[in-house]
């Protein structure tokens, strides 16, 4: 064997490279001071040229970070990172542009509202007082709110579950084109259009007067469309390989449905029902029509006038005094606590009722 086989290449150093190892990197805190100039640029430029609104600094001050980041950027390091930063900001800046809103409507609800509300005002009403009288309650619409959603609730939550169950599971054809169409065209509906088909159908036609129970109807058909679009959207997400499964075990179809698809959707169909509840409970065009509204306590949902919580806080607005303004902010208040105790039950027996994996 030649010797020229035993030799071992020559191992040669690879050339230098002209490009550097590391690029240049902003430090870590450069967002923050970013934020610190813009902001300082900010409310100069809104004192200079005059502005009296806040909204206006913020916006200059927003503006002022996505330009400055994009230059920084640029200068520092390249154009590339520049852009990349600049979409993370607009996007950091969004975030913010709806927080902020959602941050100072929650703080003046809460600070205004605070001061009136207490033990009495949940457990007295407005009977036997004036206008321009302080003092009284809001158990009545508290009471009418609890009623009239809890009855649109049982009228819409089974028909939309049922219904979205059958457009997943059993659907085909004209049927369920046509049923999702009108789902789709429910789903943009006016909450006054809904209050009046009811007003015509129900007090008009067939002679009933007002009452709880007519606004709750009214409200099922605001809160139906939501639960079945929310519910349908959950039902597609169960894997069909659970069906399959469960299928193959001999299981009805109907059995799978009920012990296999449901619980495994339970969170997602607790969290739609919660946000057509929390749609619904605001809404005063339906309740003004069909319930009519009434200073004192009725706690018969399916004869004569009711209160409401959102016609409580539209009424004890409108007249404009300081004692009722007062009662309009604590009547908000409590609206918007009852929003949140209802989604904390709702989330409480979604994950009590979800399935448990073996990690837990």
């Amino acid at each position: 064997m030649s010797n020229s086989v035993l030799e071992k290449p020559q191992v040669t150093d690879p050339p230098p490279s002209s490009a550097p190892l590391a690029r240049r990197r902003l430090p870590r805190w450069s967002p923050i001071a970013v934020v610190l100039v813009s902001a300082g640029l900010g409310i100069g430029i809104g004192n200079a040229a005059g502005w009296q609104s806040r909204i206006q600094w913020g916006l200059a001050a927003a503006l002022l970070f996505v330009v400055i980041t994009y230059a920084v950027t640029t200068l520092v390091e390249d154009r590339r990172q520049a852009r990349d930063r600049v979409a993370t900001s607009v996007i950091w800046v969004c975030f913010v542009l709806a927080v902020v809103p959602l941050v100072s409507l929650a703080w003046t609800t809460i600070s205004r509202g605070a001061k009136l509300l207490d033990g009495y005002f949940l457990t007295h009403s407005m009977g036997g007082m004036t206008n321009l009288e302080e003092g009284g309650g809001v158990y009545h619409a508290l009471l009418g709110t609890l009623e009239q959603v809890g009855l649109a609730t049982l009228i819409s939550a089974p028909v939309g579950l049922l219904t979205a169950v059958y457009l997943v599971e059993y659907g085909r054809g004209r049927l369920a084109r046509a049923v999702t169409f009108f789902v789709d065209v429910m789903t943009g509906i006016p909450s006054i259009v809904a209050g009046l088909f009811v007003l015509a159908f129900w007090n008009l036609g067939l002679g009933f007067g007002p009452s709880g129970f007519a606004g709750s109807m009214a409200l099922a058909i605001l809160m139906m469309p939501v639960v079945v679009r929310s519910t349908e959207e959950m039902l597609k997400l169960v894997p069909n390989e659970l069906r399959e499964a469960s299928l193959a075990l001999g299981v009805p179809k109907w059995r799978t449905i009920l012990k296999v698809v449901l619980p495994t959707s339970i969170g997602g169909i607790a969290t739609g029902v919660m946000l057509a509840i929390a749609r619904i409970t605001g809404e005063t065009a339906p309740v003004m029509l069909l319930v009519f509204g009434n200073t004192l306590i009725n706690p018969n949902p399916f004869s004569g006038a009711q209160e409401s919580l959102p016609l409580y806080v539209w009424n004890q607005y409108k007249l404009g005094n300081a004692a009722s303004i007062d009662r309009a902010w604590a009547g908000a208040l409590t609206l918007i606590a009852f929003v949140m105790l209802l989604n904390l039950v709702a989330r409480g027996v979604a994950r009590w009722k979800a399935p448990k994996t073996g990690g837990r």
